[in-house]
């Protein structure tokens, strides 16, 4: 009912304005508009506004946040996430793919499977892998280390002494 008012009012403005009457003004108009615009939905458009800027609060204390925690610098991020909402999703999209911790503990576990992996050599002769105590290769036979006479422990061809059990190797 109010919008068929709105209409009315609006096209007699309009007609007033086009045919030269003087019985519209805009003062009337904007009260007529005012009339439609009713506290509940004033209300609507209030929370609509404060969800948005909380929205948007949120997003630079979180580009800000992760930033720090991914080792990007966030005085920078956050300055560039004042953009409203486009800052934040050029941040998302850039952003280090790994947390500082995640690159910490996955640069650990490289480490240690390197450290595994020495345990671990490869056949002069034929490349296969070997371990460190095997005297002979056992894919061709080749023989890659001595053993003591007197403990038994694998010996690098070069050692003159068993680092073992002190005993001369030749």
């Amino acid at each position: 009912m109010r919008l068929g008012i709105l209409l009315e009012l609006l096209s007699s403005c309009s007609d007033a304005y086009s045919t030269g009457k003087d019985g519209v003004t805009m003062s009337s108009v904007s009260e007529a508009i005012g009339s439609l615009i009713t506290p509940e939905i004033r209300a609507f458009f209030i929370t609509i506004i404060v969800i948005i800027a909380l929205f948007y609060l949120i997003s630079i204390i979180w580009v800000i946040r992760d930033s720090y925690l991914r080792g990007a610098n966030p005085v920078v991020w956050g300055l560039i996430s004042l953009i409203p909402y486009l800052g934040a999703f050029a941040y998302a999209m850039l952003r280090p793919p790994m947390l500082l911790a995640d690159r910490d503990e996955q640069d650990l576990d490289f480490t240690l499977k390197q450290r595994e992996l020495m345990k671990y050599g490869e056949c002069a002769n034929c490349g296969y892998p070997v371990e460190r105590e095997y005297l002979m290769c056992p894919q061709c036979g080749t023989q890659l280390k001595n053993e003591c006479k007197s403990c038994g422990h694998a010996l690098n061809p070069e050692w003159k002494v068993c680092p073992y059990c002190c005993t001369p190797t030749r």
